[in-house]
Parts: C-alpha cells; structure tokens; sequence
C-alpha cells in the first residue's frame, strides 16, 4: 500500500536519506549529495511552519519519495512557487510520483500561490512526462546548465498557472 502524507517532523531523517538516495544516483537532481541533515531539518521545519506543499511517499514503512513547493521569498516573485521531487530507485514507475504531485499540486492551488515552476534535467524523459501529464508546460531551456561528472545537461524549465490545474 501506498500512503501520501504531509510531511512531519518524525520523517526529516528518512527524507534526508530519500533524497540522498536519489542524489548519488548523479543523473536527477541538481546535487550528488543530500544537504547535512541540519540543513534538511530546518528545509522541512521552515515548510510545516509556513504551510508549504510537502508531501511524501510511505510504501510498507518505508519513506520513499517526496514532493515539495516552496514560495519564493522574494515578495516580487512571491506568487510563485518551485518544485522539487524524487522517489527511490525501485520505486518508480507505480504511480507514485502522480500521487505526490497531485497532492502538492492540489494544496498550493489552495495557497496564494498562482504558479509553479520546476527544472528538470532534459535527459530525464520520465519526469517530464511526469510534469506534461500534470499540466506543465515547457518555457525554456538552459544548456549546459549543470556538468556532473564531466558530462553536460541541460535544464527544462516548466511551469504551470494553477488556475489551469485540475485535479
């Protein structure tokens, strides 16, 4: 069984090894290793405080992705928000990262948010379909944006209006 939950407290240190899990891989996220676990424990405290999307994935027990929004701090772009997601390897390809979008997509929609935006590796042809099924919509591209291990990628920028969203 599947459970999509906001986060809690009790889940900062399986998130911290979700996401470095999904870090090492080398090929997702913009980093090759999770942030310290302080760094991840005031990211999550910050969220629940502020009442940020983050929801994550609980399969058998076990914390296996998540989905978070967060507003930008900055009052200009304040009306929107960005995306950052992730499931374990193993995990992918269940429908998880649909619940976890749905989910984060759904509560911002109830925020003041009226945007959110992502970057994406565009060799990461799962994930944007991920993001195109959700209603993303492309908006640019940043070449050679990111070089880990000595190979270049670059960044799909997608947003969505969530006006626009349906759940």
């Amino acid at each position: 069984m599947i459970e999509i939950i906001p986060i809690e407290e009790r889940h900062i240190e399986a998130y911290h090894a979700a996401v470095d899990a999904v870090a090492r891989e080398r090929r997702y996220l913009g980093r090759t290793e999770a942030p310290s676990l302080e760094d991840a424990r005031e990211f999550v405290a910050a969220n629940i405080a502020k009442g940020n999307p983050h929801f994550v994935a609980i399969v058998d027990g076990r914390l296996v992705g998540w989905c978070d929004i967060v507003a930008s701090k900055n009052p200009v772009f304040a009306h929107c928000g960005t995306l950052g997601m992730g499931i374990v390897e193993g995990f992918r390809g269940r429908g998880i990262g649909t619940m976890l979008i749905t989910a984060a997509l759904r509560k911002a929609k109830q925020s003041s948010l009226e945007k959110v935006e992502l970057e994406v590796f565009d060799s990461n042809d799962r994930a944007i379909a991920l993001y195109r099924k959700a209603g993303f919509k492309y908006e640019g591209k940043k070449a050679r944006s990111a070089k880990i291990d000595g190979r270049y990628m670059a960044d799909i920028l997608m947003g969505l209006f969530l006006d626009r969203f349906e759940a």
